[in-house]
Order: C-alpha cells, then structure tokens, then sequence
C-alpha cells in the first residue's frame, strides 16, 4: 500500500513537472507575449519576466518592441522635372501595440519595407532635383507622413525616415559640373571688372596729380624701372628718352636742377654708378646742338643788314 502511494507521488510530481514545463515561458524586458486561446485572442498581453499558459490550449507570440532599423532598397525614379534618379532611404520603427501588430497584419515587417518603397517612388515622382539634392528635411517629413497613415493600424509607430543617397546619371553629372563651373567663372569675372573699375578711377585720378608736374611722370617711369631691376633675373635694357632732356632744357634752372638731380640719382640707383658727370655733358651738347641748329628767326638776323 506505502508502496503504490510513493508511486503515485512520484508519478504526480513528474506529471507537474512536466506540465511546469509546458506551461512555464520567459518574456524578455524588450519584448511582449500575445496570448491565443484556442485561436481567440486574449485580451491581457503578457508583460516582461516569467509566465504561464496552458499548455495545448493557448499559444503565445513574442512580439519585440525595439526600434528597428530597416534599409529602404534604391528606388528608380523620374523627377518632376524629368531627370532619372536612383535614390535609397532608411526607415526607424517599432511596434507600440503589440496585439495589433499581431492580428492586423499578417508580417508588419514586409508590409513597412513595402510601403516605404512604394511611397519612396512617390515622392520621387512629385519632386524636383534640387529639391532631392538640397531640401531633404521636407522630403523626409513627407515620406513619413505617407508611411505612418496605414501604419497607425498595424500597431506600429514610424520614428524617423531618411533619403541616404541620390544616384545621379554621368551625363547629368557633368552638366551639373559645367553649370557650377560656368557660375564660378562669372563671377570671377565680375570680380575683376569691378577691380578694373577701382583700379581705373584711381589711375585716372593719379593721371590728374602727374598732368600738373610733367617730371612726376618720369619719375615713376624711373622708379618702375628700378623696382624691375631689383629683381635680378633678367637683362634690362633702358632707353634714356629725348623728352626728358627737351624737358630739362624748358625747365627752369631750379627745377631743372631738381629733375636733373632726381633723374641721375634714379640712374645711379639702377645700375650702381653714378652719371653726373655724363649728364651735364649730353644736356650740354644738346644744348650746343640746338644753338647749331638754323631757326627762321637766327636766318632772318644774319640777313639783316
């Protein structure tokens, strides 16, 4: 009799046992459990840590309640303005109810990855490039709200979607090139008009000043040509011009003392030697020279009786 009772003990705690372990599931913390009893849905979703079910009777469904991160395949498309593109997207969601999630759609899953392409193309479609290429924010915003509508009744929230790259043809590549290098080279050519502009009203300006004191302009012819040899790199040849002797000899004798002063220490700077000397004597000879030289006037004196 003790016998046959420890027997059926034992048989009863192995048949519990057993039963725990049919009964007994784990629902982790990022997770919830959709109970099903004989195929009717439960009204009570099991929460995070350890659970029981009947066994044979009810039939538990995890769902995960993380945000998931779902590449959107490149999608091609034509804008609004006729330019073939190819762009691809990234869509963040997760699952906020997780019954309806279960019972709504067959595979939430697939059923986001296809409306996010979907809507992807329609956006394409009603968008210009540069709209593509610089006003993604209001794209994003767009794509979202056209996801997120049938997605409210599948249990799932749509976080965030964004437009990672937009594939341009190689020819549309180089036109966008040329136009970008055609707009950079107006206005570096704009840039130097207005340069010219400046420079010329100050030149006309500095033209002013010299037109009253003739010498000023040779001057700065002399100390071009000095700044020039400062540089040592090549042969200068500088022609001495017969103006400036013409110029010395109209002069006064103090200015011509000045100029002739200046013009030999601009010289003497230019080549390291000093003329003075040399100077005196071609402004004397040409001096000599133009007495020499028979006016109307010296012709008319000698024939005078």
């Amino acid at each position: 009799m003790v016998e046959e009772l420890v027997a059926a003990g034992v048989a009863a705690a192995c048949a519990g046992a057993v039963y725990a372990m049919a009964a007994a599931r784990v629902v982790r913390q990022y997770e919830r459990g959709v109970v099903f009893r004989l195929g009717r849905l439960r009204s009570a979703v099991r929460g995070p840590g350890f659970t029981m079910i009947v066994p044979f009777v009810d039939r538990l469904h995890k769902v995960n309640m993380q945000i998931v991160t779902m590449p959107v395949p490149a999608q091609d498309g034509i804008t609004r303005d006729n330019v073939t593109v190819r762009v691809d997207a990234v869509i963040y969601f997760k699952v906020v109810d997780a019954a309806e999630a279960v019972v709504q759609v067959e595979d939430y899953r697939f059923a986001v990855s296809q409306m996010a392409q979907t809507s992807l193309r329609s956006i394409i479609g009603k968008s210009d490039l540069d709209d593509l290429l610089s006003n993604r924010e209001k794209l994003n915003q767009g794509l979202e709200l056209m996801i997120d509508s049938p997605a409210i009744g599948w249990g799932v929230q749509i976080d965030r979607v964004e437009i990672k790259d937009v594939s341009l043809p190689e020819t549309m590549k180089r036109s966008m090139a040329r136009q970008a290098e055609a707009d950079r080279e107006r206005r570096a050519r704009v840039i130097n008009a207005d340069a010219e502009l400046q420079a010329s009203k100050k030149l006309a300006e500095a033209a002013g000043v010299m037109s009253d004191q003739p010498a000023a302009l040779q001057l700065r012819l002399l100390q071009t040509v000095v700044a020039v040899a400062a540089e040592k790199n090549s042969t200068l040849v500088l022609p001495f011009p017969v103006e400036l002797l013409r110029f010395l000899e109209r002069a006064t004798p103090g200015d011509a003392g000045r100029a002739a002063e200046a013009a030999v220490h601009q010289l003497s700077e230019l080549d390291g030697r000093t003329w003075p000397a040399q100077a005196q004597e071609q402004a004397q000879d040409q001096s000599r020279t133009q007495e020499r030289t028979p006016t109307p006037e010296r012709v008319a004196e000698q024939e005078a009786p």
